[in-house]
């Protein structure tokens, strides 16, 4: 229907004749001519339509006259240079003189314009228009772009792409699974993928060395701006490795991609930091260093002051008080104040204190009254405050307090413009193995559970197992987590040792995990892997906080997709081919 895109007419077309096909951008009729912005994948271009001698001109400009915002038009004509350049064009340069205006589907009046800045429940649900937008057509493409990237850098490198099923088993890894009622087995289910781990591990011990996938995986979990139901990732394992083999090659080939799609050289190597420094210098395990705020335990200076809830968290072996300055800070207002400590809360603080140091040296703080004066005065000098600073103090449990004083941190960089431009890698190492649920009274895996730890010795990690590291490994880029992996298990004693430490028992283990268990037998090499967020890499690339603009079809935070309706409800009778009933909810 076409002979070129719209995008891709240039000066070397001049005095050709074309035919374009796109969806009118703009149309501005002026009397005697009328111009249309024609529009497809590549860009836009110029048609003029204008009076001529030729026989059914009239009617050609009778269809120009009538086009409309995003008409669907096929048009042909001949190229010239253009008048009035318009560098903001990369077509800007020339023009197309039409000769046929051909309508192919006439455009109802849009339920948005994208210069009105919809807001995104609208944007979603009329999908297909917000898609022929620009802006949103570039960032698809800097995905597809990513993607290509990395399968030609594997591919040069001896992996192989290798499929994993859709249709599993349900297995523990940290989210909920979705479930799939099967027809031809009653009372029985699939499982979505959380991930295609225990098959990627499997093929290690099948011998084929070095797999990857671009992998569509599932988790029924709570949606954020970072997170959806179904994601992709570049899924990779490589057998006979150590952490740095898996580290140095994955590093290389991010390296790579950002510097063929995006135009950005990454330093080389990426610094490193253990999960223990990056809690105790940032609040979290996936810092920002664009930020150059760092928290500050002070445990030992205020363990003896009068305030009971620095002194019980000071005393407490778990808990932490830690401190937060902001150079300049001074200058908060009591309500501005107020709103970091909202802030904090959202993440589990009770209360946040605070001293202000006017630009004279005079220090404003509430707890102040708790301390000797120059116990106080210490307390600030071994914290960095200066005339015009405000330090923030929180206190409680290591792992809370982290959080949102972490979360503080963030929020301080973005309202002082403390966040540098570039782009800051890291590698996040030495993993806790275990985390302690409360409520459920019971070890959770911090990666998952078939991670391998630090020890070699199933005694050594059974006495150890509140303390004990793991083979974990994550890349941190402008604190997003783009990477995680480990080292796995390779041997079955240990693999089941873990899986007590888990709580899940031998029979457990065997109903969930025996043909792992079985395979582990049989001469399992050491090996390794890593799995990346394709979805936050591409959103990195293209400069968008919200993964859902580098989705063609993402779902709302509530977990819907507005175009399709889904999810909606099943008849009875499908209901009843695959054996399932809904009970009314409580």
């Amino acid at each position: 229907m076409r002979t070129h895109f719209c995008g891709l007419i240039d000066e070397s077309l001049i005095g050709q004749s074309v035919t374009l096909c796109g969806w009118a951008d703009a149309a501005r009729n002026m009397g005697q001519i009328v111009f249309i912005d024609l529009r497809d994948h590549e860009g836009i271009v110029q048609v003029v339509a204008e009076p001529a001698e030729a026989a059914g001109n009239a009617a050609m400009l009778a269809a120009a006259a009538a086009v409309g915002y995003e008409d669907c038009l096929r048009i042909t004509g001949s190229v010239r240079r253009r008048q009035a350049v318009n560098d903001k064009l990369r077509t800007g340069r020339v023009e197309v003189v039409a000769e046929t205006i051909e309508l192919l589907n006439k455009a109802e009046p849009l339920p948005f314009h994208h210069h009105e800045h919809p807001g995104e429940d609208v944007r979603l649900k009329y999908r297909y228009l917000d898609l022929r937008h620009p802006e949103m057509q570039r960032k698809l493409r800097t995905r597809t772009r990513l993607v290509s990237a990395l399968r030609h850098y594997l591919d040069a490198r001896g992996f192989q792409d290798i499929e994993t099923p859709i249709l599993t088993k349900a297995t523990p890894e940290g989210a909920r699974d979705f479930l799939v009622p099967a027809r031809m087995h009653p009372g029985e289910f699939y499982a979505l993928p959380q991930s295609p781990q225990l098959f990627k591990q499997i093929l290690m011990i099948a011998g084929f060395d070095r797999y990857y996938q671009i992998a569509r995986c599932f988790r029924d979990e709570a949606l954020r701006a970072d997170r959806q139901l179904e994601f992709t990732q570049l899924d990779m394992e490589f057998a006979w490795v150590s952490e740095r083999d898996v580290q140095d090659l994955t590093e290389d080939m991010i390296r790579h991609v950002f510097r063929e799609v995006a135009g950005v050289a990454l330093e080389a190597p990426f610094p490193r930091m253990t999960y223990a420094e990056a809690m105790r210098r940032y609040g979290s395990d996936k810092p920002d260093l664009r930020i150059d705020l760092e928290l500050v335990d002070v445990a030992d200076l205020v363990k003896d002051c009068g305030f009971a809830v620095f002194t019980a968290a000071a005393s407490d072996p778990d808990g932490r008080v830690a401190a937060l300055r902001i150079p300049g800070g001074a200058a908060l207002s009591r309500k501005q104040i107020d709103e970091y400590a909202a802030h904090a809360a959202k993440f589990g603080a009770k209360g946040l204190a605070y001293a202000k140091i006017d630009e004279a040296g005079a220090v404003t703080s509430p707890i102040a009254k708790f301390f000797a004066e120059e116990a106080f005065a210490a307390l600030l000098r071994h914290v960095g405050a200066g005339n015009g600073d405000i330090v923030f103090f929180g206190a409680g449990a290591y792992a809370k307090v982290s959080d949102f004083m972490g979360a503080l941190r963030l929020k301080a960089g973005k309202d002082f413009d403390r966040v540098q431009d570039g782009w800051k890698p890291l590698w996040v190492t030495d993993f806790p193995m275990f985390e302690w649920d409360e409520e459920a009274q019971r070890y959770v895996a911090l990666h998952h559970p078939f991670t391998a730890p630090a020890v070699d010795s199933i005694e050594d990690l059974r006495a150890n197992a509140r303390t004990a590291v793991s083979r974990g490994y994550d890349m941190v880029l402008n604190g997003n987590e783009i990477g995680g992996g480990s080292i796995r298990i390779h041997r079955p004693q240990m693999q089941a040792a873990v899986f007590e430490l888990l709580g899940i028992g031998a029979q457990e283990q065997r109903a969930k995990f025996g043909f792992l268990l079985d395979a582990l037998k049989y001469g399992a090499p050491p090996h390794g892997g890593i799995a990346f967020g394709i979805d936050r890499i591409a959103a990195l690339m293209a400069g968008t906080e919200s993964i859902r603009d580098v989705i063609a079809f993402p779902k709302t935070t509530t977990a819907q997709c507005l175009m399709t309706g889904a999810p909606s409800p099943i008849d009875d009778a499908q209901l009843a081919e695959v054996h399932v009933q809904v009970r009314p909810q409580a």
